[in-house]
């Protein structure tokens, strides 16, 4: 399945050279890097597939990462982070007009 135009539009907006579909240890890809940020954007619901792509950004060291998640569900992609991130995580909506801390 294609990605919706909103999804490429949220995973490369305001970082400067962006890559996408980034290949990454273990037959893994993250959605886009930059020099500074690593960003996984996850539009799905479901805790098990937000655990994956906060995975994928935990294997990224000396980056800032960033995870992006519909505005509903902030909150759930928050408390699953909680439990599985390694160092700091930002969580916004796909606006980044809302955003969760995890330290």
């Amino acid at each position: 399945m294609s990605e919706k135009s909103t999804h490429k539009r949220a995973k490369t907006k305001g970082l400067k050279s962006p890559k996408t579909e980034v290949s990454i240890p273990g037959n893994r890809r993250l959605d886009a890097m930059d020099k500074d940020i690593a960003r996984e954007v996850e539009r799905n619901n479901n805790p098990k597939t937000i655990a994956e792509a906060i995975r994928r950004l935990n294997s990224q060291k000396n980056k800032k990462k960033e995870l992006l998640v519909p505005t509903p569900n902030l909150d759930i992609a928050k408390d699953v982070a909680e439990k599985i991130v390694k160092g700091k995580l930002l969580i916004q909506n796909l606006s980044r007009t809302k955003r969760r801390f995890i330290k």
